[in-house]
C-alpha cells in the first residue's frame, strides 16, 4: 500500500476539500453548521489559523486556511473539527447503512469520509484562483444562479470590504481551471 503524504508547510496556506460520507447533503442544516462553527472555534482556541475563504455546500465544504508561522498541522485541526461535529450530530445523523466494519471498530461516525483533500497555495496566482473557484462553487453546482444569493459562503464577507463586486458571479461562471 502506498504511503500516504501530505504537502506540510510550516505557515503555508491551503486549500482544502471536506466532504461528507457518500455525498450526504446535510451541511446546509442549521444544526451541522453550528456544531460545524463551534468545532472551529474550540479548534481554533488552542491551534489557531486564519479562514481566509469558506463555502458550505449541502455535501462538501470547500476552505483556505493559513497557519501561523512554525505550525503545519491542519490534518489535527480537522481530525478535530470533524470530531466535534460528529460527537454534536452524529446520533442524529446516523446512518447504520454506512457504517462498515472499519469504521465500527474505529468508532467513526457516518457524517464524514474519512480523508479530505488538500493543496498548498504556492503564489498570489494560485491563491487567487482558488478564491474564485471556492466563492463560485455554488453556482458552479447549480444551488442558484448568482454567487451573492448563497448564503454559506465568505463570498458576503469579500464584498463588504471591496474585493469582488456584489455582482460577480451574476450568471454563467467561465470555465474554472481547479477542480474537486
Amino acid at each position: 500500500m502506498p504511503e500516504y503524504r501530505r504537502a506540510a508547510v510550516s505557515g503555508g496556506t491551503y486549500f482544502f476539500t471536506v466532504v461528507t460520507e457518500r455525498r450526504q447533503s446535510i451541511l446546509t442544516n442549521p444544526d451541522i453548521r453550528l456544531a460545524l462553527r463551534h468545532g472551529i472555534q474550540e479548534v481554533r482556541k488552542t491551534r489557531p489559523f486564519r479562514i481566509d475563504a469558506w463555502v458550505i455546500l449541502p455535501d462538501h465544504l470547500h476552505a483556505i486556511w493559513t497557519l501561523p508561522d512554525g505550525d503545519a498541522d491542519f490534518s489535527n485541526r480537522w481530525r478535530l473539527i470533524k470530531r466535534h461535529v460528529s460527537h454534536a450530530c452524529g446520533e442524529q445523523y446516523f446512518r447504520p447503512d454506512l457504517l462498515t466494519l472499519r469504521r465500527s471498530a474505529k468508532r467513526q461516525s457516518t457524517l464524514w469520509q474519512q480523508r479530505f483533500w488538500e493543496h498548498r497555495i504556492r503564489n498570489e496566482q494560485d491563491f487567487q484562483q482558488h478564491f474564485d473557484y471556492l466563492h463560485g462553487n455554488p453556482l458552479k453546482h447549480g444551488l442558484v444562479c448568482r454567487v451573492q444569493d448563497w448564503p454559506w459562503s465568505s463570498f458576503h464577507r469579500w464584498v463588504r470590504q471591496g474585493i469582488y463586486p456584489l455582482d460577480w458571479g451574476g450568471g454563467e461562471m467561465e470555465s474554472q481551471t481547479v477542480g474537486e
